[in-house]
């Protein structure tokens, strides 16, 4: 298939997935690494308890409250 008829049936709203190598498929700055954090007994404590509440895992609970801090606008003061 060339790239028109690959546009052509992309904009008709045509499935192409079945004409797509998604064998080395990646999601740019998604991959996962592993890192090692020792936490205070008292602090896993509560992440256990807040992620109970919240019915998920203290990884999950730990990714969301990093990427939430992570990702509020930079300050350019420091107060």
């Amino acid at each position: 298939m060339n790239s028109s008829e690959f546009d052509r049936r992309f904009d008709d709203g045509e499935s192409i997935i079945e004409v797509l190598d998604v064998t080395a498929a990646r999601r740019q700055r998604l991959e996962q690494k592993r890192v090692n954090v020792d936490f205070p007994i008292w602090m896993v404590e509560q992440l256990d308890q807040e992620a109970n509440r919240l019915g998920v895992t203290r990884q999950s609970i730990i990714k969301v409250w990093l990427a939430e801090r992570l990702e509020r606008p930079k300050s350019t003061s420091h107060q």
